[in-house]
């Protein structure tokens, strides 16, 4: 028997809460549980693709809308790769700045709770907040920024950064050039890396709105640069070491 007219909006109102904020919130932190259902060759391809070509991310985020009436991921692959990462890295840092077991938990803490969630959540809650209110072309509640995109473009940014400084870096810090130090090639090398980090953070940011086309003014996501450039030339010429800021600032953390 067919569905009479009441029960087509039923079935409709059904389908719409399928699609609400919560309901989507839901389904993602529920396969966090499931690992079997996580496509993690997919997140690596995407991990090795934000170096390489970012834009090829972006735009499989537009098949997601077009497919699943969505622009946030709805796998959590990458957020646990992602995890991974910044777990092996920040033991990484512990182990070369000679931590001991206790101190490495504590750092371990600060970094996933603190810098990678606490941080993170604030950046998205702060660019979903601007972009929503300056950035649209009409506002409508038909065409707004989702939340869950706003993480993903800064866990998307993040990536790179966080391959660059916590990874890449340790190899320098006690042994080829020294950057832990005030030896001129030392702060200079690790400045370098930091300005290429930071500019990667700014460039995917700008990638992920710009690849929504009912954003305006994108463009003003890339005026940081300016600041960026400025930042790095001063810290070279008075001999800033932002490597050993960093390392400083984590001995601090866990005494």
């Amino acid at each position: 028997m067919l569905p009479t007219t009441n029960s087509n909006g039923a079935l409709a109102s059904r389908d719409a809460a399928r699609h609400t904020a919560g309901a989507k919130r839901y389904k993602y932190l529920r396969r966090l549980l499931h690992f079997r259902q996580m496509d993690f060759e997919f997140a690596l391809w995407q991990m090795l693709y934000l170096f390489t070509s970012p834009q090829r991310v972006y735009r499989n985020f537009q098949y997601r809308k077009q497919t699943k009436d969505q622009w946030a991921r709805d796998d959590p692959a990458f957020l646990v790769l992602l995890s991974v990462w910044l777990c092996v890295s920040t033991i990484g840092f512990g182990l070369v700045l000679e931590m001991g077991v206790v101190e490495t938990l504590k750092l371990l803490l600060w970094v996933v709770f603190v810098d990678c969630i606490g941080v993170g959540l604030l950046i998205s809650t702060i660019m979903w907040v601007v972009t929503n209110r300056y950035l649209l072309k009409q506002p409508s509640r038909n065409f707004d920024v989702e939340w869950g995109y706003a993480f993903d473009v800064h866990l998307n940014a993040f990536y790179p950064l966080l391959v660059i400084l916590h990874f890449l870096q340790l190899f320098f810090i006690n042994h080829l050039v020294v950057i832990n130090s005030d030896w001129f090639l030392g702060y200079f090398v690790g400045n370098t890396l930091w300005l290429i980090a930071i500019g990667y953070y700014l460039y995917i940011t700008f990638l992920g709105y710009n690849a929504l086309p009912f954003l305006k003014n994108t463009v003003v996501l890339l005026y940081p640069f300016a600041l960026l450039g400025l930042l790095y030339v001063l810290s070279i010429s008075l001999g800033w070491n932002f490597t050993q800021g960093l390392c400083s600032f984590y001995k601090y953390r866990v005494m």
